[in-house]
């Protein structure tokens, strides 16, 4: 496997991150803590566990368990974030303890094992893993942002309506290789 993988990991979970940042902006303060109802979760509570699980995860990511002895998962579903400033240092404190992470592997790191509750993965199953739970909380928070928004909401990918005209842009374009968050990250364009 070359580095490639690093690489396209890289851009989605910045992809993901930029989503839910898109999302905040989006919102008032307090629709930051809004619920639906008790068992739902507000943005800040997604935020706090998306948190703690990089924190855990990502901290001396090859070399202890990945669920570490610190950690209190059942804590980071209660509402313990207070305001907007603290719901977005805990944002960019957990990835940016990601990021540190990726950035510091090696193509060779790419096949070792590490260990999430005891049980073994290799470094890209892992990866994976948390890429995919990643992207399932930032989908929630957007549904919730989509939520509270209604009519007002900015559309994050291609507005409703607009496919044909989006395809017919692309196809125009010669075939190239490129990451698709690329053009998004980039140009604040859809994906």
């Amino acid at each position: 496997m070359d580095s490639n993988f690093l690489e396209s990991a890289i851009k989605q979970f910045e992809y993901y991150k930029s989503l839910g940042e898109k999302t905040f902006n989006q919102l008032s303060d307090d629709k930051l803590f809004w619920q639906y109802n008790t068992e739902s979760n507000s943005i800040a509570i997604i935020v706090n566990h998306l948190w703690g699980n990089m924190l855990s995860r990502w901290t001396d990511f090859l070399t202890t368990d990945g669920e570490k002895n610190w950690r209190n998962r059942d804590k980071e579903f209660e509402n313990n974030i207070a305001t907007k400033d603290e719901l977005l240092t805990k944002w960019n404190e957990g990835w940016q303890c990601l990021s540190i992470a990726l950035n510091s592997l090696k193509n060779e790191d790419l096949t070792k094992f590490i260990y999430i509750r005891n049980q073994g993965q290799t470094v890209v199953e892992a990866i994976n893993r948390q890429l995919c739970h990643y992207s399932y909380h930032v989908g929630q928070i957007v549904f919730i942002g989509k939520m509270i928004c209604n009519e007002n909401w900015a559309s994050l990918s291609i507005p409703r309506g607009n496919s044909t005209i989006y395809n017919q842009d692309k196809f125009a374009k010669p075939q190239h290789q490129e990451h698709f968050t690329d053009e998004f990250l980039n140009k604040n364009q859809s994906p």
